[in-house]
């Protein structure tokens, strides 16, 4: 289940992050043969991108609540692989692009809510921050592939037909995934793989709670969001996408054009530091959930384990705000791109952790039934957050034109200090620390 979970999710990230690439290509003035778009233009299509995103993760997490995570998952991957391709039809307009790319979220917007559920009923909560942090490491995985595959095809095939058969190519690949989806995946119960041994082992916290094991009758029950909202522990899970998601979103979406404007890289030099970014954070999604595993083996308390290690990743994006001193060139020379990257490698792997240990925040203090429900409001939060990051972004670079590198020192300190005010707010939200029972 962990891996198929992971390759969804790859698929995801790759499908997500091609317009990073594209972007100097659609910004390039018409007179030498781009789009003309401005950076305030490519803001608009990421940020509305963002807000479908956003706005549609909470209705996802509702209906997969209702429908079950095998229908629910396959059927938000054939809606963003769908509009993944057409991108390659927008043409130059703005507009065109905002519409399909804000399309392709509404699919985008059933993965999460959808995995965590499944998390949530294949392993038991000691399992959950790793297998959470396994299947979140697609979305570096996705982000490294297509950080390879994407300057390829516009170099290959030229910038003019490239960014066509990237948007046409990664968009195709998650058709194949739903075969061994279909195949494969079934509810525990229902399972013709798993033994009764290994259902025990999935189950042995509803054992040790001596209530029956979840099954879809159950985990399909309807909650409302009204009842959710009444809980501290859901505006902890709000606050803590609202205010880091968007920092991911920033590195996705931004960057390239940081590698670009901060060291004057071209399309060939960037793929590789932003492979090397996403590759290191791979590390810090797997390290960050198990950390606080080895924490509860060690026989810390499940909510213990998760704030002490949610506590040491959020100190650990502090370190951005070296990035534009370690970027200056003047100071640093040559080495000036490499320490900036480096440096941009921790709040990157940080954030992987943090998230892996933030999603299982849900499975930990929430019955199964209303997991997805959950994540769902998570997710409109981080994209809400996101849109704001994304505006701001754009904003800063066109105000900051003549000198991008301010732009970005604001961006990078934001990004740095969003984690340990983050951490504040849920120790605050979560002090009680009782599982809900709705």
């Amino acid at each position: 289940m962990a891996s198929l979970l992971l390759f969804s999710t790859t698929i995801n990230y790759m499908d997500r992050s091609v317009i990073g690439y594209v972007k100097d290509y659609f910004c390039t003035p018409i007179a030498k043969g781009g789009f003309g778009w401005t950076d305030n233009q490519y803001s608009d299509v990421t940020a509305l991108f963002t807000f479908f995103y956003a706005g549609v993760s909470i209705i996802a997490g509702l209906v997969i609540d209702r429908i079950g995570t095998k229908v629910g998952l396959a059927l938000s991957l054939i809606i963003w692989s769908v509009f993944g391709v057409l991108n390659a039809f927008a043409g130059s307009s703005v507009a065109v692009h905002a519409v399909v790319r804000s399309l392709f979220g509404v699919g985008e917007a059933g993965n999460f809510p959808a995995s965590i559920k499944t998390v949530a009923e294949w392993f038991p909560k000691k399992e959950r921050a790793l297998a959470t942090g396994i299947f979140n490491s697609g979305s570096n995985i996705g982000a490294m592939i297509a950080a390879i595959f994407v300057p390829w095809c516009l170099i290959h095939w030229g910038e003019a037909e490239g960014w066509k058969l990237a948007y046409i190519l990664t968009g195709s690949i998650g058709f194949l995934w739903l075969i061994f989806w279909f195949i494969l995946y079934n509810p525990t119960h229902k399972c013709k793989f798993v033994s009764q041994e290994e259902l025990d082992y999935i189950h042995e916290d509803d054992l040790v709670a001596h209530v029956a094991p979840s099954e879809d009758v159950t985990v399909r029950e309807k909650v409302s969001w009204a009842k959710l909202l009444r809980y501290p522990q859901t505006w902890a899970f709000f606050w803590g996408k609202f205010l880091t998601d968007g920092v991911w979103w920033f590195l996705l979406f931004w960057l390239p054009d940081y590698l670009k404007k901060q060291f004057g890289m071209n399309m060939h030099e960037i793929k590789w530091p932003t492979f090397i970014v996403y590759t290191i954070s791979i590390v810090g999604s797997t390290m960050g959930g198990n950390l606080s595993r080895r924490m509860i083996n060690n026989g810390m308390p499940v909510y213990k384990a998760r704030m002490n290690a949610m506590l040491i990743i959020a100190l650990c994006p502090l370190f951005l705000l070296l990035t534009q001193y370690f970027g200056n060139k003047e100071i640093f020379g040559n080495y000036a791109a490499t320490l900036a990257v480096a440096v941009i490698c921790i709040g990157a792997a940080a954030h992987q952790a943090w998230s892996a240990n933030l999603f299982t925040t849900v499975s930990d203090m929430f019955p199964k039934k209303a997991v997805g429900s959950v994540i769902g409001i998570g997710g409109l939060a981080g994209g809400l957050g996101g849109v704001i990051i994304q505006k701001l972004s754009g904003i800063l670079n066109t105000h900051y034109h003549s000198d991008p590198k301010i732009a970005y020192l604001i961006m990078f300190i934001i990004s740095a200090l969003a984690y340990i005010i983050a951490w504040t707010i849920i120790k605050i939200l979560t002090r009680k620390r009782q599982v809900i029972e709705v």
